[in-house]
């Protein structure tokens, strides 16, 4: 684990470590990882705020509010059609449209309990999220080189294409500089999109049993995190040179994330998702990448 700290640990080294740690020995601290890892994803996002300048952060969400707006209705239609062919619970198959159109986990989160989800529609689609996040981290990477993708086009289709925030910094992170800027800005704009989509489905989505009239929306805090740290460090010009060091410790802490993630991750664990609602969680990811590709291509 320390390892991941040096200048040698990667987010897909991370990952990939964690993964095959977690596959061949036990891991007796799963429980206190699984607690900790959204904390500290948390915190290394508001860390990263601390390199982008305001500024960037409207351009770069105005840039992609078409591909966002298009790729999030795309998801969410599809993946219900998708989820009764498979014959998925109403509930399940929900989920995991929100989440593959928004933020994974997050998403899910936050619609679960507008539309009284049951617990194990919830752990399934998170499942599904959370090994497709996985293959992103390795995948997109390469594809994104093959294609000959710039820094801006990487970052728009990984905050398009990938469904957690990790996943999209430690893919962005690997590519370079100024597709994690590009990749996590979107991201964090796109995530604001768990507020109008939590109320649609509250008001008009009844999984298997009746919806919520009076919902609660858990809006991610450190988006908001995020923004005020920008704004900080934008406009607070005595402060500025330390900048470099929060986001340095910030990409740290995500690269300690991603290791939690992989240890959290196990060939067992993935057998217990099944197959239906994999099958769908991977054929809806596999438009929404290919589509918004071709949108990133196209228009930028």
């Amino acid at each position: 684990m320390i390892f991941m700290l040096t200048p040698w640990g990667s987010s897909s080294l991370a990952l990939l470590t964690g993964f095959v740690a977690a596959t061949l020995l036990s891991n007796p601290f799963e429980e206190w990882m699984k607690n900790n890892t959204r904390h500290l994803l948390s915190w290394s996002i508001v860390g990263l705020g601390a390199g982008l300048n305001i500024l960037t952060v409207f351009e770069f969400g105005a840039k992609g509010l078409v591909q966002t707006f298009f790729t999030i209705t795309l998801a969410i239609t599809i993946g219900l059609m998708l989820g009764k062919i498979f014959k998925n619970s109403r509930s399940m198959s929900a989920l995991i449209s929100v989440g593959t159109a928004i933020c994974g986990g997050s998403a899910i989160a936050a619609v679960a309990p507008a539309i009284n989800a049951k617990n194990d529609d919830v752990a399934v689609s998170l499942g599904v999220v959370f090994f497709l996040n996985a293959l992103a981290l390795f995948l997109f990477p390469a594809i994104g080189h093959y294609y000959n993708l710039d820094q801006f086009q990487f970052g728009t289709w990984s905050a398009l294409a990938i469904h957690d925030t990790s996943s999209v910094v430690g893919a962005s992170l690997t590519y370079g500089e100024e597709a994690l800027k590009v990749g996590a800005t979107l991201k964090l704009t796109r995530s604001l999109w768990i507020i109008p989509i939590t109320f649609i489905f509250a008001k008009f989505y009844k999984g298997d049993e009746q919806a919520h009239s009076d919902v609660k929306v858990k809006v991610p805090w450190f988006i908001f995190g995020f923004l005020a740290n920008s704004i900080l460090f934008t406009y607070v010009t005595p402060i500025q040179f330390i900048g470099g060091y929060f986001v340095f410790l910030a990409k740290k802490m995500m690269i300690m994330t991603l290791f939690f993630i992989g240890c959290s991750l196990s060939l067992k664990k993935i057998k217990e998702v099944g197959l239906r609602p994999l099958f769908q969680g991977v054929i809806l990811w596999l438009i929404v990448a290919s589509s918004s590709l071709v949108l990133v291509l196209q228009t930028t």
